[in-house]
């Protein structure tokens, strides 16, 4: 079984690295200077962005106050679940193991440089994710006293509602969501691992009897929490995401006060590295670049569509109410 897991895992990467590549795999393409390390996925998702923040004349910005307002104001939902509920149900989604681990896989391979173009293209992903949010607020569906949307049902009908449309976006997702299971859940067991061994000094290695148990409670919370419903996943992401969000702040601050002499020299190498690498990590501004948007995908997860869900469900007095949540979303885990 485990060799069959492995095989089919092994045709998505390959797939998935074919997708991240393209077209940098060619030679005429890779030669050209800078964009040739650029694959066409992230042409797309800052040219996306680029495009909706001057067509839409910066939204991010104007409509930020705006979305601060919501978020601190927040107000019962009459059917769903209000923005505020859905904002945390987002947050819990962006941060987390993939906002870490995005931020130091972008500084391993591209150096200090790849965090300013995460910054540069999360701020034009904030447009990305405004669009794409509103986008769900206006066709989201309607089921007794919930809702129900996001990319699927708005691709469908923007594409002329053809159903095989929809069909195919949500099986793309559904495969997604699979595919990310073995990753977070090791994520997730890792960390477990790692609390016990600093804080109680248990030691458990790859075959010890401490993983199964952690498997075990994680399986347990995560089918009570699923199959409890959206209500349950929501009562849960509501007490638990403000408390990851204060530890969060608070872990960040500490570091930067305890390296506060070393701030502006942290400044200093992300600009200049942005611009001239160090040959250390890779020592080409394409790399640097692409790495940093990369890895600022998996962080933010602005234009990945994944987060089209949330926004749906909300209960939201206009749908720019929920697309400028959104976005805050995405400055927030910048």
């Amino acid at each position: 079984m485990e060799d069959f897991i492995g095989e089919v895992l092994a045709i998505f990467q390959a797939l998935s690295d074919f997708v991240w590549e393209f077209p940098t795999n060619f030679a005429w393409y890779s030669e050209l200077p800078i964009i040739g390390k650029l694959p066409l996925v992230i042409l797309l998702l800052v040219g996306t962005g680029i495009y909706f923040s001057l067509s839409l004349r910066f939204v991010q910005i104007r409509y930020f106050r705006s979305g601060l307002k919501t978020l601190i104001h927040s107000r019962n939902a009459k059917k769903g679940i209000s923005p505020l509920a859905s904002f945390m149900l987002s947050t819990a989604m962006r941060v987390g193991p993939g906002n870490i681990l995005g931020v130091t896989g972008a500084v391993s391979t591209g150096g200090p440089g790849a965090l300013f173009w995460m910054w540069l293209s999360a701020f034009f992903g904030m447009a990305t994710a405004f669009v794409e949010s509103t986008l769900s607020q206006i066709y989201k569906n309607r089921q007794g006293d919930a809702y129900f949307g996001g990319m699927p049902t708005y691709g469908r009908k923007l594409l002329g509602g053809v159903s095989w449309i929809g069909a195919a976006l949500s099986f793309l997702y559904i495969l997604y969501a699979i595919l990310c299971i073995p990753a977070q859940g090791f994520n997730a067991v890792s960390a477990m691992v790692s609390v016990s061994e600093n804080v109680f000094g248990l030691s458990a290695g790859s075959d010890s009897i401490l993983i199964w148990i952690f498997f075990a409670v994680l399986l347990i919370i995560a089918t009570f929490s699923v199959f409890g419903g959206l209500a349950r996943i929501i009562r849960i992401t509501d007490v638990l995401v403000p408390f990851m969000a204060v530890i969060y702040v608070v872990a960040v601050l500490a570091m930067v006060l305890l390296n506060l002499d070393r701030l502006p020299w942290f400044f200093y190498a992300v600009v200049t590295e942005a611009f001239n690498p160090e040959p250390i990590f890779g020592g080409a501004l394409g790399i640097a670049l692409s790495q940093g948007i990369k890895r600022g995908l998996m962080s933010n997860e602005a234009g990945q569509g994944t987060l089209t869900m949330p926004a749906a469900v909300s209960d939201a007095n206009h749908p720019c109410e929920q697309g400028a949540l959104q976005a805050i979303g995405v400055f927030w885990t910048r």
